[in-house]
């Protein structure tokens, strides 16, 4: 949108109040959904209708360039005859290609069953949705080199890398290290907030978690006194925690993985699972730690390795702060302009 101010953005649905004060210069294209009873709410529940409410949305017929921003089937839009569609994938979506489980075992017991029934008969269909979608975009970007993997391997297309935008500018990377190691995320299953529970109960580190979602309830269960949960936090709050804390513990696959740099931006080490688009933001040694396999005991033995290396010759706040202004909101706008430019179809 900074990129091109002037342009129209229509999506699925359209909530204003989640929105700052004169970020959207006028409302948004959305589908029919936005006029349904709580569909701004129950959205994904609606997951059968996506594809037909996705076709529906009308862009305007003189449109040259269509930017869709996807992790589902907002590529599947269609798009007047003669633009180009550059699609800026953010994963080919995890419930249709491959982590159909992880998706039903976050459920309540309630909705389980409906979700299990639901993933049954739906998947073929939307599978198939997003595949033939995915061969009408005229161009792939990929968030990261992970994603473009898989890109390749879902669609196979091939996808240039831009990094996404992180706003590193508002952090500040001079903080002496606190006592407690520090997570934000969403509770859910393929998060793996479990083994940084886990790994800290079992070696009494102080451990802050910071986010909601389908797993609390359970994580507070096997949680130990040395473990906190502040649940959802205002953007200054995370600030302050992530400027202060002893390191980010980022024990899950992403496809990229902002915090893990929002952590770096604040001068933090972060201590991660050797898998997805960590790889790729964290600098071994220099700017965080991997561990080998995802469970408790690795983890905690990344952990105290770090706590080695800090007694023997500290950590360079700078480094880690350096490394992630290559994520910058400036470089992301610099990289998908030069993106745009060098593409074999003319659209700038």
């Amino acid at each position: 949108m900074r990129l091109f101010p002037e342009s129209e953005v229509a999506t699925l649905v359209y909530d204003k109040k989640a929105f700052p004060n004169g970020w959207m210069r006028r409302d948004p294209i959305c589908s029919r959904l936005q006029m349904m009873p709580l569909g701004r709410k129950i959205y994904k529940e609606l997951l059968p209708l996506h594809p037909a409410l996705v076709c529906g949305i009308e862009l305007p017929h003189d449109v040259r360039l269509v930017i869709s921003s996807d992790a589902a089937l907002i590529k599947g839009i269609r798009v007047p005859e003669g633009a180009s569609h550059v699609c800026y994938c953010h994963t080919p979506p995890r419930y249709l290609w491959g982590m159909q489980g992880e998706y039903v075992g976050g459920a309540t017991a309630a909705s389980k069953l409906i979700r299990t029934w639901v993933f049954g008969v739906l998947t073929s269909y939307a599978k198939r949705f997003d595949f033939q979608a995915a061969q009408r975009v005229t161009m792939f970007v990929a968030n990261s080199r992970f994603v473009a993997e898989r890109i390749k391997n879902c669609y196979g297309r091939i996808a240039e890398v831009v990094y996404p935008p992180v706003g590193v500018g508002k952090f500040v990377a001079d903080r002496p290290l606190g006592e407690y190691y520090l997570i934000v995320s969403q509770l859910v299953p393929y998060k793996r907030i479990d083994l940084a529970v886990a790994a800290c109960t079992k070696g009494k580190k102080k451990l802050i978690i910071v986010g909601e979602g389908s797993e609390r309830s359970r994580l507070e269960r096997i949680a130990g006194t040395s473990v906190r949960f502040l649940g959802w936090q205002k953007d200054e709050v995370v600030k302050e925690l992530m400027e202060n804390c002893r390191a980010f513990l980022f024990p899950q696959i992403e496809d990229f993985g902002i915090t893990a740099v929002e952590a770096q931006a604040a001068g933090r080490a972060v201590i991660a699972f050797r898998g997805g688009g960590a790889m790729e933001s964290v600098v071994e040694g220099e700017t965080g730690l991997f561990f080998d396999s995802q469970d408790e005991i690795a983890l905690l033995a990344c952990i105290n390795n770090f706590e080695a290396l800090l007694r023997r010759r500290g950590w360079d706040n700078l480094r880690c702060r350096e490394n992630a202004e290559k994520f910058s909101e400036d470089n992301f706008q610099t990289q998908f302009t030069r993106v745009l430019s060098n593409c074999s179809f003319k659209i700038l």
